[in-house]
């Protein structure tokens, strides 16, 4: 019993540390060593546990894939109304962009080699479910006329723009990190406010 709890501790570490190199730091390249020195651990360790780097590194992103899958089916399909779930997604964006800078910029790349991750029929039932709710929002005068799928990239682009361009707006409007961070902050008010009328 002792043993196999000290091995999950040991392969949790491991894939913890990775995470946080990978997506954390943006260090997409770190080697077997790089994970290993940073994991106080024996670099064979890693192959004893995940057989590869790249196997390590899938398992990871795959589950941070599925955590959003679920926790945003979690909104959608929730009883909240529809001005609470999207405040809900914001806060719950923020909060993994600002643990995770760099996995959104990861999985969009992995998106442009052709990886899909949502199951069609998933993602066709979440699709149906959204719009049923955005076109009574919108009956309701809450929120202006337009596509649905026009309002999810009003919400992904005024969410994902300044983590995306961190550097760039830093460097350009001459702001520091507290400055950003106070930004970032002031970002959700900002955004319920272009979402909804």
């Amino acid at each position: 019993m002792g043993r196999d709890y000290k091995k999950s501790d040991t392969e949790l570490l491991i894939k913890n540390t990775a995470r946080d190199l990978f997506f954390k730091e943006g260090k997409f390249g770190a080697t077997t060593q790089e994970i290993a020195d940073a994991a106080k651990v024996n670099r064979t360790l890693i192959n004893y546990y995940f057989r590869s780097r790249n196997n390590l590194f899938s398992i990871i992103f795959q589950e941070a894939v599925e955590q959003e899958e679920i926790f945003t089916q979690e909104i959608l399909y929730s009883d909240l109304p529809f001005k609470q779930k999207i405040e809900n997604y914001i806060d719950r964006s923020f909060q993994r962009a600002k643990e995770f800078p760099y996995l959104e910029s990861y999985i969009v790349s992995r998106l442009n080699e052709g990886h899909l991750y949502a199951k069609k029929e998933d993602w066709e039932r979440f699709i149906e479910r959204f719009k049923t709710e955005f076109e009574e929002e919108v009956r309701k005068g809450n929120i202006k006329e337009m596509e649905p799928i026009q309002f999810i990239v009003n919400i992904a682009s005024l969410i994902s723009f300044p983590f995306a361009a961190r550097p760039l707006l830093q460097t350009t409007l001459r702001i520091s990190t507290e400055e950003f961070d106070k930004l970032i902050s002031q970002r959700k008010e900002v955004i319920m406010k272009v979402l909804f009328k």
